[in-house]
């Protein structure tokens, strides 16, 4: 398969996905998850019930007090922080509360007000706890119902859930929580790059330059979130990590909500910056081994990186509404109008770089066909219970000048690259 045509099926592949992960219409929702503990019913009840002393083992929860002149309230503090750096705080009713002769106990929940997220995200969701008795001790069952859109979250909340009760267990049977149980854990993390590497190989070919390309398109995604970490890290965030997710790339995951438009467009400007300031690196390696002994094999990798590179973080900036083009743009820019000319801009610089390197007019139409499908796959995000603090008129000039630094640098570097490959 030709490289420009593997690209092309690789988009596809990932529309599909993206489509499945994002904004399939999965509607009302039950996650239900259970855990059997030798343990008392009473006794699991009262570390579990909404005013028991989930401290001492719940993975988020710090803090639990009842609301003055409330007593059907709870409020719950979480170990994530808010935009302030403050811990976010929840207020969750109590419905049904109830406890049976033969030892049952059951709550549902309702969450009324929440110190980051607007209420309308909580218009759907209730929690229902159930601690049932049996032989050998109680029956924790634990059910969320919500209205989902796209796969990601509805598997988010479930493994969620599966950690909460999973600490649960290991609390009430005395024992330390490893880490290896969590996702983002390195181990992990090392495993799925190396799934992704191989995943990614049989779309260029299985033989060695495949496995390279693979390879290297890999290390340009670790790359890229590398970026948005290094933004994260800068606008304060005191924790971040990265989640590579094979075939559809990487995440990476601040410790705390945004707090400005001006955060929001550069933590997402910066996975294709950090990555523009290698480019003039591989160039000048390049050039110089050009004239060292065996230069052929190196200049050939060091082209085909500067390619993928160049081209992965190009169409990342592309002003899709997932992408992070799409991001910083609409930060940027008030007026529907200015943001649709600089969208059409920017699509057309794309264009010209690949009619520049030799593609067809039919893998540019197909191309910009699919990232037109791209750009309608729209998903209902988490609004912020307080509107973000808006851009300077300084801010908006310093990110402008910046993603159109980013565009430029990556443009030459696919046809810096291209023109030596195959010219």
């Amino acid at each position: 398969m030709a490289t420009h045509q593997a690209a092309i099926f690789l988009l596809a592949v990932n529309l599909g996905l993206l489509w499945l992960l994002m904004a399939a219409p999965l509607g009302r929702r039950t996650i239900k998850v259970r855990r059997n503990l030798r343990e008392r019913p009473e006794e699991v009840w009262n570390i579990t019930r909404p005013a028991g002393d989930l401290t001492a083992w719940h993975p988020s929860v710090i803090a639990v007090e009842p609301v003055d002149g409330h007593p059907d309230l709870i409020e719950f503090a979480y170990r994530h922080p808010d935009r302030n750096g403050d811990p976010t705080r929840r207020t969750m009713i109590v419905d049904r509360a109830s406890m049976t002769a033969g030892g049952s106990f059951s709550c549902e929940l309702r969450v009324v007000a929440d110190s980051t997220l607007d209420h309308s995200f909580w218009q759907g969701f209730s929690e229902t706890r159930t601690v049932e008795r049996t032989e050998t001790g109680s029956l924790v069952t634990v059910e969320q119902t919500d209205i989902y859109r796209g796969l990601a979250f509805y598997l988010f909340r479930l493994f969620a859930l599966r950690r909460e009760l999973a600490a649960l267990r290991d609390h009430v049977e005395g024992r330390s929580g490893s880490t290896l149980k969590h996702l983002e854990h390195p181990l992990w993390q090392t495993l799925l790059v190396v799934l992704s590497t191989l995943m990614l190989w049989p779309f260029f070919g299985l033989g060695m330059t495949g496995l390279m390309m693979s390879t290297f398109l890999t290390l340009v995604i670790v790359l890229h979130e590398l970026g948005h970490m290094i933004a994260y890290r800068a606008f304060g965030h005191q924790s971040v990590r990265m989640i590579v997710v094979p075939l559809l790339g990487g995440i990476a995951i601040g410790g705390r909500p945004y707090n400005t438009l001006f955060e929001v467009a550069t933590c997402a400007l910066m996975g294709a910056g950090v990555s523009g300031f290698l480019v003039p690196i591989l160039v000048a390696a390049h050039q110089s081994a050009t004239g060292l002994p065996h230069a052929d094999a190196m200049e050939g990798p060091i082209l085909v990186f500067l390619v993928i590179l160049g081209a992965f973080n190009l169409l990342n900036l592309l002003p899709t509404y997932r992408f992070d083009g799409g991001q910083v743009l609409r930060q940027i820019f008030n007026s529907q109008r200015m943001l649709a000319l600089a969208s059409f801009g920017v699509t057309g610089v794309v264009l010209w770089t690949g009619w520049r390197i030799g593609l067809s007019p039919m893998t540019l139409i197909v191309g910009l066909t699919l990232f037109t499908l791209l750009s309608l796959i729209r998903t209902n995000g988490a609004k912020p219970r307080h509107e973000l603090v808006a851009m300077s008129p300084a801010e908006r000039l310093m990110t402008g000048f910046g993603y159109y630094a980013a565009l430029a640098m990556h443009v030459y570097a696919v046809v810096y690259a291209c023109d030596r490959l195959f010219g």
